[in-house]
């Protein structure tokens, strides 16, 4: 799936997920992915206020908070151009595709210590567990989208496999619901990197250009 790239080819930037300490905002992990998706579907849903059932005019117009997005990709993983390099790419000769598999399996899995202390907490008596607070989690796709995420749709399908059953190809379908200032709050790092992302969009917006109303074929509006 690789090739040689020509020294005067542009960079590619990649896209990905970084996990960061939500009281710190230390950076924990990047996952850059391999191959950039062809395709990145988005959905926004309104949050209009009544929904347009209750009756109350004076509400039809009003909005009560920002548009629930969620993203949807499809990426690729191949562990062929690797295996070509046995010396240089060990890891890859003995575990195939594993490693990055399991990296991302850890994004919507709590770790063995978390689990061992939430168990103890509960053999020692304790009435109530507070789950532990989660990194947060970052969907990276350039300089000018980089949201707050929870992961909420994940499967992997598994396409080739080296002789030790170590998969050597794959596709991981991620579905990600962008977390706003409405789930985080307006003083979580989270919070102040989706109203980033909302002034980008604002300041885009600013730069599309409008046209004429005579080109929808009206002449002006009451």
């Amino acid at each position: 799936m690789g090739s040689p790239t020509s020294p005067m080819s542009p960079r590619l930037v990649k896209g990905g997920i970084v996990t960061m300490d939500p009281d710190t905002s230390a950076i924990q992990t990047v996952i850059a992915l391999q191959y950039n998706p062809d395709t990145l579907s988005r959905t926004l849903q309104i949050q209009a206020v009544g929904g347009g059932q209750d009756g109350v005019r004076v509400d039809a117009l009003r909005l009560r908070g920002p548009a629930i997005e969620t993203i949807k990709i499809e990426a690729e993983l191949d562990a062929t151009d690797q295996l070509e390099f046995p010396n240089q790419y060990p890891l890859a000769v003995q575990y195939g595709l594993q490693p990055q598999l399991a990296q991302l399996e850890m994004l919507v899995n709590p770790t063995v210590e978390t689990l061992n202390a939430d168990n103890n907490m509960a053999n020692s008596g304790t009435l109530e567990i507070i789950p532990l607070e989660q990194p947060l989690t970052l969907f990276v796709w350039s300089r000018m989208r980089v949201v707050p995420v929870r992961l909420t749709d994940f499967s992997i399908t598994e396409e080739a496999f080296d002789p030790n059953l170590n998969p050597i190809r794959a596709k991981v379908s991620l579905g990600m619901r962008v977390l706003s200032v409405d789930d985080l709050g307006f003083s979580h790092p989270g919070g102040h990197m989706f109203m980033s992302y909302l002034t980008n969009k604002e300041q885009l917006a600013s730069q599309a250009t409008s046209v004429a109303i005579s080109v929808l074929g009206l002449g002006g509006l009451p």
